[in-house]
């Protein structure tokens, strides 16, 4: 895959991702009836994907560290 291309498909599956993640934790705070605004949804939700993909990376690292 080109870098162009490997670039937009990154940042769709992230944009995905944390839109998914956002509208889980807005239904889960509506239903627990501890409902907060998209806006503080949106950004507990990128938080948590920056963490998962800082997670991957450094997981990602240390396995081609132990492969060579």
């Amino acid at each position: 895959m080109t870098g162009p291309q490997r670039v937009r498909r990154v940042v769709v599956s992230l944009a995905v991702w944390w839109l998914l993640l956002a509208l889980a934790l807005w239904l889960l705070g509506t239903m627990l009836d501890q409902p907060a605004s998209v806006a503080q949804c949106a950004a507990s939700s990128a938080f948590l994907v920056a963490l998962g993909e800082a997670g991957d990376w450094a997981r990602r690292r240390r396995r081609a560290k132990q492969e060579s």
